[in-house]
């Protein structure tokens, strides 16, 4: 198959418009039909029907294969161009918007004070679009985040040849509402906690939970955003429970007497998980790095 004809059937699937997609790639409209007429031709089957423009069963099957071929593509090309690259010290990293726990903000201003003339930019986006960045060479490094087992790697993308080191650890709690009735427990175990309330969020994927725990997790509330605080406000607020890695939790202030710690309202408060035992992990990914900037920034957040 013709990658530039899978990229324009692609298109058109993901606009749902023929007029659109011809938009978004700078063709005429009839030159976006002829394109994907010849790989329904090349393949022998419809892949699109047309009033409404959507995929047939051929077409949906196609789509699976497509984004990731395109990918890999995508990833090749980058990979060949960042080895015959002049090294730079403007460096571009992207992150999940959990990445910088365990200590890799601090990692990132050390190497910053090590190395004066480095550029870096910052760029927060999901674990999946960390991957295609830096396997695109549109990224110079990555750092994606999820839950794990003590010391087991997370689930490698399907991005092409890429290094993955872990970089950090560090143990999982359960966001709860300071009057929650378990907010006073020691431990939690999550088999205990299937028919709770939970945000369904991508900073804590409830499929991955249902995974390591067995069905239930009900949704009480559906969170589509990435910040951390909206996340903690929602906990805090009683709308559902979450699961975050230890650091993401403020602190919560002396209040009282002296010595006396309290949990104002508005703080949620962290419970550690006690079954199955998990840990919130940190990854870099990066290319093909040759010597200079981005390999220097590379070592000193796996050290």
């Amino acid at each position: 198959m013709d990658p530039h004809l899978l990229t324009t059937f692609v298109t058109v699937a993901r606009c749902g418009s023929f007029s659109a997609a011809a938009a978004e790639l700078g063709y005429t409209q009839s030159a976006i039909s002829q394109q994907v007429a010849a790989l329904e031709a090349d393949l022998g089957l419809p892949l699109l029907s047309r009033r409404p423009v959507e995929p047939t069963p051929a077409g949906r099957r196609l789509l699976e294969h497509a984004e990731p071929l395109l990918l890999r593509l995508r990833a090749a090309r980058a990979d060949v161009l960042r080895a015959a690259a002049t090294p730079r010290h403007r460096i571009r990293l992207a992150a999940t918007p959990l990445g910088f726990t365990s200590g890799l903000a601090d990692r990132l201003a050390r190497a910053r004070a090590t190395f004066p003339r480095l550029e870096v930019t910052v760029v927060t986006c999901g674990p999946e679009r960390v991957a295609a960045l830096v396997a695109e060479g549109d990224a110079d490094l990555g750092l994606a985040d999820g839950l794990a087992a003590p010391s087991d790697p997370l689930r490698p993308p399907d991005a092409g040849p890429m290094t993955i080191a872990g970089v950090g650890e560090e143990d999982v709690v359960v966001a709860l509402p300071a009057g929650h009735p378990l907010a006073g427990r020691a431990a939690l175990r999550l088999a205990d906690l299937v028919d709770a309330r939970w945000l369904a969020t991508p900073l804590c994927p409830l499929p991955r939970l249902r995974a390591l725990a067995g069905d239930g997790f009900p949704v009480a509330l559906e969170h589509r955003g990435d910040d951390v605080r909206t996340v903690l406000a929602l906990v805090a607020a009683g709308h559902g429970l979450t699961l975050l890695p230890a650091s993401a939790l403020p602190a919560p202030p002396l209040r009282g007497e002296a010595g006396a710690v309290g949990v104002p309202v508005g703080v949620p408060v962290g419970v550690p998980v006690s079954a199955p035992r998990l840990v919130h992990r940190v990854e870099l990914l990066h290319g093909a790095l040759p010597p200079g900037p981005a390999a220097d920034l590379a070592r000193a957040l796996t050290g």
